[in-house]
């Protein structure tokens, strides 16, 4: 397994050299399969390395080199495999790999072509660092790889200033919420002298007291918060949507913003055993889920919607993190990905065919012209709203199992999120697909389907969210019918799999049919309310100006969260440094430089009356030098 292990980031980072160094002398056709093919061989090495686990009880560190020595720090390039780290490497080279095919028909026609796949296999690289990484230091290296390539992807059209500006947004984010991991990493050594995972996860937690630990979670919480964008760190991930649609798919629905999700589960132990980090994971999950629920139903960007979408969705995962139900997190996690990619790139389908327009209001009756796309999205929608037998069903309805087990409150917070899911996901649905054309008549006639290099991924990601689910069937069902939970059987095996960390359902089997119904009905009903009003009623959806509603207006200006920041922070900074400008640079630095060039013109002027080139001048100045000479030694 260790010769395996170490070819999975291999290969993209040779893609990514082979692009940096030849992509102006390789065809699109050669950039393609280079692209393409290092990620798929990165997912065949990843599947070998899933199966070798087996019934490893235990993770294996496969060690690379020596990298940092200094006093008790001691950290080596080395990969922790285990049943965690290899399950995340399944969909992260594999969805990674059927997104490069669908770049490949999306950015066909683009200039920046081979930058673009150079980005994309460094991005999966640096993502393979994260997973694997055997120490916080390890990750942290594919943390802030993953964050400098979402820069360069958000800004990948860097012509238009609003992409440079979203891009901007997203890294400065970011940045915030990266030092709090810092702070919880440094904390987290002083106390326990390690930051590999075997040897915290080996007791190396045990050694921390209760508000240790608890302040130590919550560090590295606030960097979780960061990268999978919770409240109030969540403004950067709808402005990231400037980027290539394909970029919104891998880095921003499938891969990166889950990796705060990977961080929290890695170290599951630590926040099982916090007193106060648990509590705060949910209230900050439960706030973010409602947030981008109700925000989604008023946007008209079809790639905001799913991107509010997914914030409300990482709300989810980090709500069952805080109830300690880290297997149910994963399982979102996974299924997430894949009904999510495929909105994300049937979302890039149709602005592929509608010429780049992404406003929902000016789309309508694109089944009839779409076939392919339109099918399956609407797989990808039952998916996200919790209709049975599709994927999310099944996760998202052992998330609200949790819940009710947990707390009525959350439970019902948490049913009112998912209903609004229905409901913003088939608004959506019927506004694109179902209706009159709305757009011009120029926008009509270049109409047409996707190409098989941007359709095939989208009919195997569909298959998945349609069969994705069945590996996480309920223990209460699945005992009754002898069906395995496949994937809590499999994280049994690893730490995350112990009876407190893991904490499935243990519903008793009515109880559990229940409230699956229950929650499914509510969507079906969400559903049907936005056929009613989509299209039954045909009732238009207002232009900005005719927007007059209050609430309609807070939901559309997103809860004015841009606004506030700029009020609070970003009007202020720039005040201060205006004053800083003025007061500091130019009285001080400018003008500490202008005497500094000044007191050297004067000297230089004052120095030209000591070469007037007479001789005799200069004989004195000899004789009276050295006539002080002789007085100093004597």
């Amino acid at each position: 397994m260790e010769k395996f292990v170490t070819l999975v980031p291999l290969f993209p980072l040779l893609g990514f050299l082979i692009q940096v160094f030849f992509g102006k002398k390789l065809s699109k056709t050669a950039t393609t399969i280079i692209g393409s093919g290092v990620v798929f061989a990165s997912f065949i090495v990843s599947v070998l390395v899933f199966i070798s686990q087996g019934q490893a009880t235990d993770g294996t560190v496969v060690h690379v080199f020596n990298w940092i020595s200094a006093g008790s720090l001691n950290i080596n390039m080395a990969f922790y495999v285990d049943h965690l780290s290899s399950t995340y490497l399944l969909f992260v080279t594999g969805i990674g790999f059927l997104i490069h095919l669908y770049s490949s028909g999306y950015m066909h026609d683009d200039e920046g072509f081979n930058r673009f796949f150079a980005y994309l296999n460094l991005f999966v690289f640096f993502m393979i660092i994260l997973v694997l990484g055997d120490s916080l230091v390890t990750l942290f290296v594919g943390w802030e790889g993953v964050g400098v390539c979402s820069f360069m992807l958000i800004g990948f059209w860097y012509k238009d200033h609003a992409n440079n500006n979203a891009a901007k947004k997203a890294f400065v984010i970011n940045r915030i919420g990266d030092l709090g991991l810092i702070i919880g990493m440094i904390l987290l050594f002083v106390h326990t002298g390690s930051l590999n995972y075997s040897d915290l996860l080996g007791g190396g937690f045990a050694k921390l007291s209760n508000s240790m630990t608890s302040l130590i979670a919550i560090f590295l919480f606030i960097g979780a918060m960061g990268k999978s964008a919770q409240f109030p760190l969540h403004t950067w991930l709808p402005d990231a949507m400037a980027g290539p649609t394909p970029v919104s798919a891998l880095i921003h629905a499938a891969t990166m913003v889950t990796a705060g999700i990977y961080l929290v589960a890695r170290n599951g132990e630590l926040f099982i055993h916090s007193e106060y980090a648990g509590h705060f994971v949910t209230v900050v999950g439960i706030i973010t889920a409602l947030l981008g629920a109700t925000i989604a139903l008023t946007q008209n960007d079809i790639k905001k919607v799913l991107a509010y979408s997914t914030v409300s969705q990482l709300g989810f995962m980090f709500v069952a993190l805080g109830m300690g139900a880290h297997t149910t997190a994963v399982f979102h996690v996974i299924t997430h990905a894949f009904f999510k990619a495929l909105l994300f790139l049937g979302s890039g389908s149709v602005i592929h065919g509608m010429g780049g327009e992404q406003d929902i209001r000016r789309m309508g009756g694109l089944k009839r012209y779409m076939p392919t796309t339109e099918k399956t999205f609407l797989i990808g929608t039952l998916a996200i709203a919790g209709i049975f037998p599709f994927a999310g069903f099944f996760s998202k309805d052992q998330i609200l199992a949790h819940a009710f087990e947990h707390n009525k409150i959350i439970f019902g917070l948490l049913v009112f999120a998912a209903a609004c899911t229905a409901f913003y996901m088939f608004r959506l649905y019927f506004l694109t697909f179902h209706g009159k054309f709305r757009g011009t008549h120029e926008q009509e006639h270049h109409l047409h389907e996707s190409p098989s290099t941007m359709t095939i991924p989208l009919w195997i990601l569909a298959i998945l969210s349609i069969v994705g689910g069945f590996m996480g069937i309920p223990h209460a069902i699945g005992h009754s019918f002898h069906l395995p939970h496949a994937l809590d059987n499999w994280l049994s095996n690893h730490n995350i799999g112990d009876p407190v960390i893991a904490a499935v359902s243990e519903l008793n089997v009515a109880m559990e049919i229940v409230l699956g119904i229950g929650t499914m009905l509510i969507s079906l009903l969400m559903i049907a309310w936005a056929h009613t009003i989509y299209i039954k009623k045909n009732t238009p959806v207002l232009e900005d100006h005719e927007i007059k509603d209050g609430l309609h207006i807070l939901l559309y200006k997103k809860y004015k969260f841009d606004e506030f920041y700029d009020s609070i922070i970003r009007k202020p900074i720039d005040a201060l440094g205006q004053i800083f400008k003025v007061a500091f640079e130019k009285a001080i630095i400018d003008g500490l430089v202008e005497g500094m060039g000044s007191l050297s013109t004067w000297v230089g002027k004052g120095s030209q009356l000591l070469h007037s080139g007479r001789i005799a001048y200069y004989l004195l100045t000899f004789v009276v030098g050295l006539l002080a000479l002789i007085s100093l030694m004597f």
